[in-house]
């Protein structure tokens, strides 16, 4: 993908876009609200979570996006106004109409949204001063302050920009995220933030993120869980000036929102809550692209795969095990698999059986912080990738206390 040129500034790298983060007092002492603003209406899309239950941001958010333009986004940490009842969705009202006073545009064009601990009221006042002192604040290169600003058990700040050519212009993609816990495939995403300053109908806007996100972060792991605040929001405010876009140009622009995508994704697995190693998986030779996410899913969200990797033992079996019950339809007898990292490649099966293989380098090859995992199906011409990371101890100490 040589023709993406990673740049600087984050969510503000595409022009026309300008970014704050503060502490506002959610959190004790860490940046706790972001505001992202447009400064001039964007086309907008959105995907959510998939779990039944939505936390009242999400369900305002879903409610102003339906005219499919927007101005601002303004994200808080700290507290998730989830299982809030009325007085939840009053306050995510508020967050809207505070940040529309603050910047200049209707309330409905405000995208909110909140992460956090569930079940607590939100602190509105704490909020009210965050919104004011954010929009003092705005300017091109608050982009690193919003990135941190979301974060609440990350330890990685998560922001990518690239640009490419299209429709007569150079346009720029630029994202950023938070996520390292709660993490799983059957949602919309984590909390991610996407920019563009390319000039898209929202149509196509959508189709290309529900497919990129389908690609990207719905093949991501961490824990199994899913949360009640996921949501990835994209914006596209036509500053660059291209021209319409052609059927390529579009697959290009596609290609470079799959890129960003996938970055935060990575980004996202390697920061699993307690995680040391990131692991990805790979499958081909599958009969369907189906058959290849399901599987490499699978085998991504194992806990026995997970710990194994943790544990530096290169127990295959468990990875087998994993695709076999991922109902993917696969022959057990054709299946090939390979350990990887930068201390080298080893075959660890192959036709389903055991091949002999060195133990000393097994160990070598587990011991790296990025782990690849490759599984063969030798059925067809399908393939996938997911990425997830090992399981510790620390997993559990984060979450068991993370209210308190």
């Amino acid at each position: 993908m040589e023709y993406f040129q990673p740049v600087k500034g984050g969510i503000t790298a595409p022009a026309g876009f300008l970014a704050a983060g503060v502490h506002a007092g959610l959190k004790k002492e860490k940046k706790d609200l972001a505001l992202i603003v447009s400064e001039v209406p964007a086309t907008a899309s959105a995907v959510y979570t998939r779990n039944r239950v939505k936390a009242a941001p999400l369900l305002l958010t879903k409610e102003h996006l339906k005219g499919g333009l927007a101005r601002a986004i303004v994200c808080n940490s700290g507290n998730a106004n989830a299982c809030t009842g009325e007085r939840g969705y009053r306050d995510a009202r508020e967050m809207a109409s505070l940040t529309a006073a603050a910047i200049g545009c209707e309330p409905w064009q405000v995208v909110v949204a909140s992460t956090g601990v569930i079940g607590v009221p939100m602190p509105m006042d704490k909020i009210s001063a965050g919104i004011q002192a954010a929009a003092a604040q705005l300017g091109p290169e608050g982009g690193r302050d919003a990135a941190m600003a979301i974060m609440t058990t990350d330890i990685r700040v998560k922001e990518i920009a690239v640009r490419l050519p299209l429709g007569g212009s150079t346009v720029t993609i630029a994202g950023i995220a938070k996520g390292s816990g709660m993490i799983h495939p059957n949602m919309g995403t984590m909390l991610c933030f996407l920019t563009t300053d390319a000039a898209l109908e929202q149509g196509d806007l959508e189709q290309a993120l529900r497919a990129v996100v389908d690609r990207t972060f719905n093949m991501v792991t961490v824990d199994g869980d899913t949360s009640t605040n996921d949501m990835a929001i994209i914006l596209a405010n036509g500053c660059a000036g291209n021209a319409p876009l052609t059927i390529e140009e579009h697959a290009a622009f596609r290609a470079g929102l799959e890129y960003v995508c996938r970055e935060l994704a990575r980004l996202i697995a390697r920061d699993g809550e307690g995680a040391t190693k990131l692991i990805t998986v790979e499958v081909r030779g599958a009969v369907s692209e189906t058959d290849a996410r399901t599987v490499a899913r699978a085998v991504a969200g194992s806990n026995l795969v997970k710990s194994a990797v943790f544990g530096a033992d290169a127990n295959w079996g468990r990875i087998l095990c994993a695709a076999g019950y991922s109902g993917a339809a696969i022959d057990p007898e054709r299946v090939d698999i390979y350990l990887a990292s930068q201390a080298g490649c080893e075959q660890m099966a192959a036709g389903g059986e055991p091949l002999p293989f060195s133990e000393e380098k097994a160990l070598a090859i587990l011991q790296e912080e990025e782990i690849l995992i490759t599984i063969d199906l030798n059925q067809g011409d399908a393939s996938a990738t997911a990425w997830g990371c090992d399981l510790t101890y620390d997993y559990v100490k984060i979450n068991a206390s993370y209210r308190t």
